[in-house]
């Protein structure tokens, strides 16, 4: 296949509770993106074997109903893009068998992209953003990184666990949780926006990386030892937003870049959004966040990945798609650019 030609690329992400199966082509046109999530017991976290067999079981039918919502047949697909992690093992596992299976089947070309460079370049494309600080928060990771000399240098991030995993981890040690959804952040951000009185927490941020395992420690015990709930969460959210703005704002110090990029599924916070805007006033730079819908792990972001990775660099051969659970953002070179 000629690289020159118009590239339509099905991209599928596995790499924890989500399966997304998105098409989209070289023009940067969305033709499908269709998801199904592993929906873990409430109050509980993510199995990666029970999220992996979600993932084998409704594989087929997320990749008919992808290819029936861009009125495509399997044989118009230029390319198959995966995401080889960083992620839980099986759930990769899984998406790249299938990755295989379909790029073998009809004989088209097979990629594997790195998750978090994947959620940057879609933002990119989607916000019209070109060189700006980019803050990656979501469930698994947080991350403020700029591309520098072909790579997404990191100048900070978590030493621990991740702002996502952090407030999800205790609104389930203090039973925060929506009998409806599984997964606490949007009940936890309704409850913290209720708290009046700030409690003071432990501010840890070291350098230009943060830590939140103290901190979130510190908020638990607030609840046990009788404070308000809406107010042990309203300390924690403050908190924790103000050692992310810190770093941000040292990264622009640093860098003096004119724009910043919010990807993950953490972007949709809106106090962070209020948070993030005030340094952006102060410093005179643009504020972009990734649309919603594409904030959280789906499969177009793993598709854009694959086209921007193919034309650079061209296939993957299926005995070199071993997938790579800890694979860094800051060691994959940026061809492309």
């Amino acid at each position: 296949m000629s690289k020159n030609k118009e590239i339509i690329c099905l991209g599928i992400e596995s790499t924890a509770h989500t399966l997304g199966v998105g098409i989209i082509d070289s023009s940067g046109k969305i033709h499908a993106d269709v998801r199904s999530s592993y929906m873990p017991p409430v109050g509980g976290g993510i199995h990666p074997r029970e999220a992996a067999r979600h993932h084998s079981n409704i594989a087929p039918k997320l990749i008919r109903d992808a290819l029936k919502e861009a009125k495509l047949t399997a044989k118009k697909l230029s390319l198959i893009s995966f995401s080889r992690g960083p992620g839980m093992g099986p759930c990769l596992r899984t998406g790249a068998v299938i990755a295989r299976s379909v790029a073998s089947y009809y004989k088209i070309p097979l990629v594997g992209v790195n998750h978090i460079v994947s959620h940057i370049e879609l933002g990119k494309l989607l916000t019209k953003t070109k060189n700006p600080i980019i803050l990656m928060v979501s469930g698994g990771t947080t991350q403020i990184s700029s591309l520098t000399n072909n790579y997404y240098t990191v100048f900070g991030e978590t030493l621990d666990i991740s702002i996502g995993n952090c407030f999800d981890k205790f609104s389930r040690e203090v039973g925060i949780h929506d009998p409806d959804n599984p997964w606490p952040g949007p009940i936890f951000d309704k409850v913290a926006a209720k708290g009046k009185n700030y409690h003071e927490l432990p501010y840890s941020v070291k350098g230009m990386s943060v830590s939140f395992s103290g901190l979130l420690t510190a908020a638990i015990r607030l609840v046990k030892e009788g404070i308000k709930l809406e107010d042990a969460a309203y300390s924690l959210q403050e908190t924790a937003l103000s050692m992310l703005t810190e770093i941000a704002e040292r990264a622009i110090a640093h860098t003096r870049a004119k724009e910043l990029l919010v990807v993950g599924g953490f972007a949709r916070n809106k106090r962070f959004h209020e948070r993030l805007r005030e340094i952006c006033k102060d410093w005179e730079l643009e504020l972009s966040v990734c649309p919603y819908k594409y904030t959280s792990d789906n499969g177009t972001m793993i598709a854009w990945g694959g086209i921007l990775d193919y034309t650079a660099s061209g296939e993957l051969m299926p005995n070199e798609s071993l997938v790579l659970p800890d694979w860094r953002s800051d060691s994959v070179e940026i061809k492309w650019n």
